[in-house]
């Protein structure tokens, strides 16, 4: 038995003293407001109202029962009310700085279609951690290594000039003492200066002979960029973001990189409600649907 139902069919037909008019200002039928009373009054025992061809009068039992029952159907419309409320409050979400203004866009507009608000906080790696240990966010993309991720990106590198291979070997960076010009670099932007990227890459560098200064950690994308846009540097990103600077992109030959991504929430959250309804909206923000292992690189 719906015990909420009834006793709201219960409260309106009180309160008017015909099923009819009760049935209709508690938007049911009259047939289904006279069930759910009369399953009431069964599982009580006892008649709730004294039947009448033009009114239902309330029996003592039914007049002493009917506070309870009030106060039941208010709980529950306050319940239903918070409910609702709830469904409404914005889920902040820490995301990197990698996403493009146009990829958090649909995000957000993928998540109303989803009845989810979503409060966007772009942050670096670190960052996101620390808004998710404070609780200042209610989830957070967390960047991990791919075996931990939910979402991967590949990195490879990107410049200017075409570079006429299927892959870009370090190895191929490598300069003598008395080669003219300044060595190449490779840029790392803050999203990817994360142990599980940042020291394979740097093991490599080491590896293959190359100098320290060939690998920069950027404090910044647009820095980084602006560097590769203007030298013949490199830049360690995604196929998509090679795409969005007009950069040409090669996978590394040596090693395989990539960003793993993974949704953590806050103590008093719960991740499941955004990551079954938009991961699919999250890889694409991401880059993460771009093939990993594509060796064409993506073109200008």
């Amino acid at each position: 038995m719906d015990l909420v139902g009834a006793c709201r069919a219960f409260v309106s037909v009180s309160e008017r003293g015909s099923f009819t008019v009760g049935a209709a200002a508690a938007r049911m039928s009259q047939s289904v407001a006279s069930r759910r009373v009369a399953a009431l009054e069964e599982r009580f025992g006892e008649q709730l109202f004294e039947r009448t061809s033009r009114r239902a009068v309330l029996t003592p039992f039914g007049r002493e029962m009917l506070p309870v029952a009030r106060q039941l159907v208010q709980s529950a419309d306050v319940l239903l009310h918070e409910a609702e409320a709830a469904k409404r409050k914005p889920w902040r979400l820490a995301v990197p700085g990698i996403c493009s203004t146009a990829g958090l866009a649909r995000l957000v507009a993928d998540a109303r279609g989803h009845g989810i608000t979503l409060d966007l906080r772009v942050a670096a790696p670190a960052q996101r951690l620390e808004l998710i240990h404070a609780q200042q966010v209610r989830a957070a993309l967390l960047a991990v290594p791919a075996d931990e991720a939910t979402w991967s990106v590949p990195l490879g590198l990107a410049g200017v000039q075409d570079p006429g291979v299927r892959r870009v070997y370090l190895e191929t960076l490598r300069v003598g003492r008395a080669a003219p010009g300044p060595a190449r670099r490779i840029w790392i932007q803050p999203e990817d200066d994360v142990p599980h990227i940042r020291d394979p890459l740097t093991r490599l560098r080491d590896a293959v002979g190359l100098r320290p200064a060939q690998l920069v950690a950027a404090t910044d994308l647009t820095t980084a960029a602006a560097e590769v846009l203007s030298t013949h540097d490199l830049l360690l990103c995604s196929p998509a973001q090679a795409a969005e600077l007009a950069l040409k992109w090669r996978p590394i030959g040596e090693i395989t990189l990539g960003r793993g991504f993974a949704l953590a929430a806050a103590a008093d959250g719960n991740p499941q409600p955004i990551e079954g309804r938009l991961g699919g909206a999250i890889a694409r923000c991401l880059g993460a649907d771009t093939r990993a292992d594509t060796e064409e690189g993506t073109q200008a």
